[in-house]
This record gives structure tokens, C-alpha cells and sequence, in this order.
């Protein structure tokens, strides 16, 4: 692959990070208070039976462990992981822990593979935190120990999942290899959706009811299936970086729409968080020498 195919391919697989980042206002903004799992497995569960429906393929015998396991990573265990973060940490916090999860695929890379990381990367990845750090935090956020726990492991699960998305590339199509996913991900957050969130009552409005549709045709079967395609061809570092891309369109879609405020240092953090994914794109997708 050429490296304008290379670019091409990047600039759709950041598409699914930028519209997860919108899921923020969906979620607040739009659908019922106090049901995050029901809405996580909305989200997912259903787009997966669509996408299963649409390709008909099964994993290969020798697949099913490693498609459990995926969908474990990216789907179940992330977003259960994602909430608990959500609910007792500052979202700035949260976020700021999930901006290392590049670095965690490098590590896994060098450890595994024995890839030795480039500095460059490894200076864009840090500057990329930073950046995160000063978009975000502010000097009211409180720290808590569960929910720092449950974003440092979401982390680990993102980024592990999205090494070995990659490492494990099998002869599915990628909407398969994304069905498959979304819908076995989606059946691990149904337990936490019928024990811990309050029953959907029967009063929801028509803006509700076509909030819970983008997250599932927007946020999950579009998004996902961009990311995984993004997965399949492109390195895993690069693909990781671009997740630094939802938190930055969560910010710049409340500045947007619901007038939230942007200061100086806030257009520093966004300059310095879109230079370190820009860099670690750059680096990643340069002909091999």
C-alpha cells in the first residue's frame, strides 16, 4: 500500500475516535440519567447482530479464543471499565490515563516483538499526554482509588486489545470481525445492564429514542467497523494515537454546542494533543528504510 493510501486509510479509522468523542453530549444531553450499561449494550449488542446479519460469516474453529478475548478487551471489559472511570473520576482524569494507552502498545510491541520503539514516537506519545493534561485536568480534579484503578486497566484493555486486533488478523472480513465483537461484548455488558441500571420505562421520547439509534448505527457500527478496517492495515501505535481524538472532539463539541468555555491553555493542550497524533502518524506510515 502506497503511502497516500496509508494517509487515506488514516484519516477514515480517526473518524471512529472522532465520533465516539460525541457520545459525551448524546449521553448527558439526550438519553435517560443513570443507565450507562443499558446504553453501552445498546450501543453495541445491536449493531453487531446487524453487522452479523449483513456479512454471514463465522470465525474459524481455532478463532473463537481469540475473538472471545477481543471482545472482551475492546467491548466488554473497556466499556464496563470506561463507566466505573466515568462515574468516579473527572472526566479530564479518566482521559488523561486513557492518553497513555499508546505507549502501552509500544511496550507490548517491544516486549513481544521485540520492536525497539523510535523516540520520536516515544516523544510525540508523552507530548500527546501532556497535552491531554492540560486540555483537561484542573486543580479541583480528585483522584479515587477505584476509579483510577478502573481507567489505568480500561487502558491496559484498549491497548492490548488494539495490538492483538492486529497481531491476530484472520481471514474474516472486517465487518464479521466486527459483528462479532460488538455482539459478544455486547452479550458480556448485559448482565451489568439488567443488575446495576434501573429499568427503560415505557415514556421515552422520540429524541431519546433516536439518541440510542446514532450510538448504535453512528457510534458502534460505523465507528467500530472504520476502527478495525484502520486495525487491520495500519500500525497499532498509529491506530492507538488516534484515539486521543475523542476526548479533543468531546472538548471542542461542548465549546460548539453547549457553550462551554475555551482558554488559552485550553488551545495549547488542543495544539499539543493534535501535533502528537499528527507526529506518531507521520512516523508510523514513512516508507520503511
Amino acid at each position: 500500500m502506497n503511502r497516500l493510501s496509508l494517509w487515506l486509510v488514516t484519516a477514515l479509522t480517526a473518524l471512529g475516535p472522532a465520533i465516539w468523542g460525541s457520545t459525551y453530549i448524546v449521553t448527558t444531553e439526550i438519553l435517560p440519567p443513570d443507565r450507562p450499561f443499558i446504553a453501552a449494550f445498546l450501543r453495541c449488542f445491536p449493531a453487531g447482530v446487524m453487522l452479523l446479519l449483513w456479512s454471514r460469516r463465522m470465525p474459524a474453529r481455532g478463532d473463537w479464543g481469540r475473538t472471545l478475548i477481543l471482545a472482551a478487551l475492546n467491548i466488554g471489559a473497556f466499556q464496563a471499565l470506561l463507566f466505573v472511570a466515568a462515574y468516579r473520576l473527572p472526566g479530564g482524569l479518566a482521559a488523561v490515563v486513557g492518553a497513555a494507552q499508546p505507549l502501552v502498545v509500544i511496550a507490548l510491541a517491544w516486549a513481544l516483538e521485540g520492536k525497539r520503539p523510535v523516540t520520536l514516537a516515544l516523544v510525540a506519545c508523552v507530548i500527546g499526554i501532556i497535552g491531554m493534561g492540560i486540555l483537561l485536568l484542573s486543580p479541583e480534579s480528585q483522584w479515587d482509588t477505584w476509579g483510577m484503578v478502573a481507567a489505568i486497566v480500561g487502558a491496559l484493555c484498549m491497548a492490548m486489545g488494539t495490538y492483538l486486533s492486529h497481531r491476530w488478523r484472520s481471514g474474516m472480513p472486517i465487518l464479521a470481525f466486527t459483528a462479532w465483537q460488538l455482539m459478544l461484548g455486547g452479550l458480556m455488558l448485559a448482565p451489568l445492564a439488567l443488575w446495576l441500571d434501573p429499568p427503560l420505562d415505557s415514556s421515552l421520547s422520540g429524541v431519546q429514542i433516536g439518541g440510542y439509534l446514532y450510538l448504535c448505527l453512528v457510534g458502534a457500527l460505523l465507528a467500530y467497523t472504520l476502527w478495525f478496517r484502520g486495525i487491520a492495515v495500519l500500525p497499532s501505535v498509529a491506530v492507538s494515537s488516534l484515539g486521543l481524538l475523542s476526548p479533543l472532539t468531546a472538548v471542542i463539541l461542548g465549546w460548539l454546542i453547549l457553550g462551554q468555555a475555551m482558554t488559552g491553555s485550553s488551545l495549547l493542550g488542543i495544539i499539543l494533543v493534535m501535533g502528537s497524533v499528527l507526529a506518531v502518524q507521520w512516523i508510523s506510515n514513512r516508507p520503511a528504510k
